[in-house]
Order: C-alpha cells, then sequence, then structure tokens
C-alpha cells in the first residue's frame, strides 16, 4: 500500500548514465546540489559522472585519447556520499573555462568554427557514454547550456543527443527565473556578520567604514548583508539614476590609447558614473545621524559600481602599478574585483564632511572661518574596505542546503521523471519544483542570459530605505 513515507516510483527512462560539472565561482551548498543530484539519480540505477574543474577538460578532448577517470571525471554513488552535503567547497572542482563564448549570434550556430568547442565537449561526452549532462553555474553557464541545446538541435536527425538540464547558481542572486539562488544566504549571513562586527568597531572609535561587498550586476547581496547587518546605508548600481552618468571613452592603461571596437574599428564609449552625487548622499546620511547623536556607521556599497566609475577615478583608486596592469573587457570595463574604490570614495566624503562643516560653521558666524578657526574642525575618519572570496565556500546554512538539494533532486526529476531537455529547474514557494525552459531565460538575440537586477521601490530594496535615518 503506498503512504506518504513510500519511496518515489522509479520511472521508466532510457538514461542510464549523466554527467554532472560546476562552472564559475564558488558558492556555498554548492556540495548540496552536487550530491543532492547524484543521490538521485544513482539510487534509482543511473551512474553519474562527476566532470572535474568545469569545462576544462571537455574542451581538451582528442579523437583516440579517452579522459581519465580521477584526472578529467570521478564516480559519484550515493553510498560514498553521505555528508556531502553539509560540506564545504565543491566535490567536482569548478574552472571558468567556456566552450559557448565564441558563440554571440543565433546565425553563429551554423559556423563550424563558432561551434568548435562545442563539438569538442559533444564528443568528449559521447566518449564516455553519457545520455544528459546537468549543469551548474552562473548566468553565463546558463547559456552555454542553452547553445549546446541549440547547437545539437541543428545535428543530423540519426546523431544522438545528450540532454541538458541547468542548476542557477551564483551568490549574487541576479537569475531571472528563480527567487533566491543556493548560497545566496550562506552569503548574506557571513557579510552581515561581518557589517555587524564593522558597526561595533565604529561605534567604539566613532569611525565610519565603507564596504565593498561582491554584486557586478545586482545589489542583492549588498543590500541583504546591508539590511541584516544593520548598516546605516546601501548603495547598489540599481541606485545610480541616468543624471548622474556621463559617456566616456575607454582608454588602454598600458598604452593611453582607445579601446577599439572589434567589430566597428571605432573606438568604445559607455556610460560612467559621477561620485559627487554618491558621496554627497554619504555626507547627507553622516549629518543626520550626527543630529541623531550617532558619530559612527558602517555603510555597504555594491562592487558594480566600480565598473562603471570614470578613469580618471579609477586611477586614483589604485596605485599606478595596479592600475597599469588592469585589462578592459569587451566592453571597455574594467574588472570590478580589482578595483578597491571604496578608499576613494572614504577620502572624498571625509573631504565633503569637513567642507559642510566648515561652510555651516561660517553660515552661524556670518563671515569666513580664521585658519585656527578652520584647524579646529573635526575630521571624520572614513575606512574603505573590501569582501569578497570569503564568502563563496562559507559553510552553508540550513536553508541553503535545503534548496540547494532541491535543485540537485530537481535535476533527477527533470530528465528521469519528466523527460524534459533545455530546462533550469528552479523553485517557487515551499520550494515546489518548476522547470523553466531555455527560451525564457535567453535572449535569443544575443545569446545572453536576461539580467535581474534589483528594482527601486520593491521588497528588499524598499525596506532598506525604512530603515535608513532619514536625510530630508
Amino acid at each position: 500500500m503506498k503512504t506518504p513515507l513510500s519511496s518515489p516510483p522509479r520511472p521508466e527512462t532510457e538514461i542510464r548514465r549523466v554527467a554532472i560539472l560546476f562552472s564559475g565561482g564558488p558558492a556555498p551548498a554548492a556540495n548540496a546540489v552536487i550530491a543532492g543530484a547524484a543521490s538521485a539519480f544513482s539510487r534509482n540505477g543511473i551512474e553519474v559522472l562527476g566532470v572535474l574543474n568545469g569545462y576544462s577538460h571537455l574542451m581538451k578532448y582528442k579523437q583516440g585519447e579517452p579522459l581519465q577517470e580521477g584526472a578529467a571525471f570521478i564516480r559519484l554513488h550515493h553510498a560514498a556520499l553521505e555528508g556531502a552535503r553539509t560540506s564545504q567547497g565543491i566535490l567536482v572542482g569548478t574552472a571558468r573555462a567556456n566552450p559557448g563564448k565564441p558563440l554571440k549570434t543565433e546565425s553563429q550556430l551554423d559556423d563550424p568554427k563558432a561551434t568548435a568547442s562545442l563539438k569538442t565537449v559533444y564528443d568528449a561526452l559521447n566518449s564516455l557514454g553519457v545520455d544528459a549532462l546537468v549543469s551548474i553555474g552562473g548566468d553565463d553557464t546558463l547559456t552555454t547550456a542553452a547553445k549546446f541545446k541549440l547547437f545539437q538541435d541543428r545535428l543530423p536527425r540519426s546523431a544522438k543527443r545528450i540532454r541538458v538540464v541547468h542548476l542557477p547558481k551564483t551568490i549574487d542572486n541576479d537569475y531571472k527565473g528563480i527567487d533566491f539562488t543556493f548560497g545566496y544566504f550562506t552569503a548574506v549571513e557571513m557579510l552581515a556578520t561581518q557589517v555587524n562586527n564593522l558597526l561595533a568597531d565604529s561605534k567604539s572609535t566613532g569611525t565610519y567604514y565603507i564596504a565593498q561587498v561582491m554584486g557586478r550586476a545586482a545589489g542583492w547581496l549588498a543590500y541583504g548583508a546591508a539590511i541584516a547587518g544593520e548598516a546605516s546605508l546601501v548603495i547598489g548600481l540599481e541606485d545610480i539614476p541616468d543624471e548622474w552618468k556621463f559617456p566616456e571613452v575607454a582608454l588602454d592603461p598600458s598604452t593611453g590609447q582607445p579601446r577599439l571596437d572589434p567589430k566597428t574599428n571605432q573606438p568604445i564609449a559607455h556610460d560612467v558614473i559621477r561620485l559627487g552625487p554618491i558621496v554627497d548622499r554619504i555626507v547627507d546620511v553622516i549629518l543626520a545621524r550626527e543630529r541623531e547623536g550617532k558619530v559612527y556607521g558602517v555603510i555597504v556599497m555594491a562592487e558594480g559600481i566600480a565598473e562603471f566609475l570614470s578613469q580618471d577615478e579609477i586611477r586614483k583608486c589604485l596605485s599606478e602599478d595596479e592600475y597599469m596592469k588592469l585589462k578592459l573587457d569587451e566592453f571597455g570595463h574594467f574588472p570590478v574585483s580589482q578595483t578597491k574604490f571604496t578608499g576613494r570614495v572614504g577620502r572624498l566624503a571625509a573631504e565633503e564632511y569637513r567642507n559642510r562643516k566648515r561652510r555651516e560653521q561660517e553660515a552661524a558666524l556670518g563671515r569666513k572661518l580664521t585658519e585656527e578657526e578652520e584647524k579646529k574642525i573635526g575630521e571624520k575618519k572614513i575606512v574603505g574596505l573590501q569582501f569578497g572570496y570569503e564568502v563563496r565556500c562559507h559553510r552553508p546554512t540550513a536553508f541553503d542546503v535545503i534548496l540547494g538539494s532541491q535543485l540537485g533532486v530537481g535535476a533527477y526529476r527533470a530528465l528521469a521523471e519528466r523527460n524534459l531537455n533545455g530546462v533550469m529547474v528552479s523553485v517557487t514557494g515551499a520550494l515546489n519544483l518548476v522547470f523553466e525552459p531555455f527560451e525564457n531565460l535567453i535572449d535569443k538575440a544575443t545569446l545572453r542570459a536576461y539580467p535581474r537586477p534589483l528594482k527601486p521601490g520593491e521588497g528588499l530594496h524598499e525596506l532598506a530605505r525604512y530603515l535608513e535615518v532619514r536625510t530630508d
């Protein structure tokens, strides 16, 4: 008799062997996803190969040179995975190798040169007898999974099809198709602890701290850390209005020459942010808190702002040696993780704070301050710092272990129970599984995943504004 305690029925499926790989930056609860998926497949008679270091080994595959067990892949069996779901790190390792990178438009799917790396991956997986691929990673890995399916859609009818399912990963949480990605709340938990520690320090010393946290395209992580850590102010890229931006041509630091668009051979221009209004907002908060009797605080800023700083400001953030080694990406942007901009923001804020204090006293006196009077204006100590890699492999919270496990099991259910192909596993409500087709998540014109920034005036964003000091 079937009861709620009965094991799920074994489905009828042609899948006999699956490959699981993890690509891109680490995230807490990665092993909950990998072990959750591997256990579900293995317990139901489907062999699981854990591909090591993302797509690296698959992209290097050559006919006649078999991929070696232990070097390119390992076998994952449920009997050996007990305790793995709550462990730190990544069971199969990771890398940023991307076989879909050369493919920029759908028309290139008919170009053997653009699809060469995808074909190599296809051949490598075929050589291992793989029937399905489970990819785990961020938006780039999602687009690679979608490109891999589109590549196979164009193969001759007689060719084998390797089904592909994607599991969403990014602690930045900027993923369309899922409310919260695994590892996000663990990262927030650790960052919030650090922010709260800084708050205790700032209260003890009368110092302000400006903390730069991860989040290139969206401020989810910054807002989560700021709210849970009781920061005084949080600023993300989504908070920057168009009026604070202006166009600038990107210059190569090593040559001083404009970066040229390879397609048009014209200089690449993009919008950059004026720091002045951001500094003004920070000083507004510092002064408003002073009126409440608080001469301390912590300000959290998302690292994505660094990508849109002017070249002159970036140069002032770094040593000359660091600046000269920066490499522009194809869009004329600098690597955000290397642009430690909060120190520069802190110096500008301290200067503006002192200027306002001077103007305030001059207005009260009805005259300019003397040199001696200016010397008596207090300096505001504002320290910039950066949080980053230390959060990516933190021990996962229970919620992220549960969420990651459900996504992993969802890969099994998508492939073996529902016979799906070309879907991303997601959850809604009380972790109910949803299987979102790739075509709903990918812009086919650019073959890139749709972004999901934090929406000003909604949810997490609005909550932060209600908790911060009023400056009006």
